[in-house]
């Protein structure tokens, strides 16, 4: 998993509507990267809504707020406009960037595996170097320990 004081690999990846965003155009700006499992899930639901109740407050310090999961680009404009989340949330198909990241897992269900990523969150600073990292995020209280951190 990267830490603190690594700087992650550029990469491109698709949002919500289908946008391509690329890491390296975020420099000279904070940013929050979470990474959860799962569009429409109830923990990863109250995680996207949680980051959503405090988009004021990241507003407010200049810091811009990404979401990345597995999910096709669909299931994510679906989840945005079902939560009204005023954030990207960009598509990671075949996790690339989660195993770029170190949050790539195999889990089982069922008797069944496959592969997801963990619910962990990177804070960049404005030169892309990594300042935070919170490994098994709280859904509830990940944007508040974020802000806290920052402040």
């Amino acid at each position: 998993m990267l830490q603190v004081g690594q700087t992650p690999k550029d990469f491109i990846l698709k949002d919500s509507f289908g946008a391509l965003h690329q890491l390296s155009s975020y420099r000279g700006k904070k940013v929050v990267i979470y990474f959860y499992p799962k569009d429409g899930t109830s923990d990863c639901t109250l995680q996207a809504c949680t980051f959503r109740d405090f988009d004021h407050a990241f507003k407010e310090k200049g810091i811009i707020v990404i979401g990345i999961s597995r999910d096709k680009v669909s299931s994510h404009k679906k989840f945005v406009l079902n939560h009204q989340l005023p954030f990207t949330l960009l598509s990671d198909e075949g996790l690339v960037v989660a195993e770029q990241f170190g949050v790539k897992v195999e889990k089982s269900m069922y008797g069944k595996k496959y592969f997801t990523n963990t619910r962990t969150t990177f804070v960049l600073n404005e030169e892309g170097i990594i300042t935070h990292v919170f490994e098994k995020a709280s859904p509830s209280e990940n944007a508040s320990d974020i802000i806290k951190a920052l402040s």
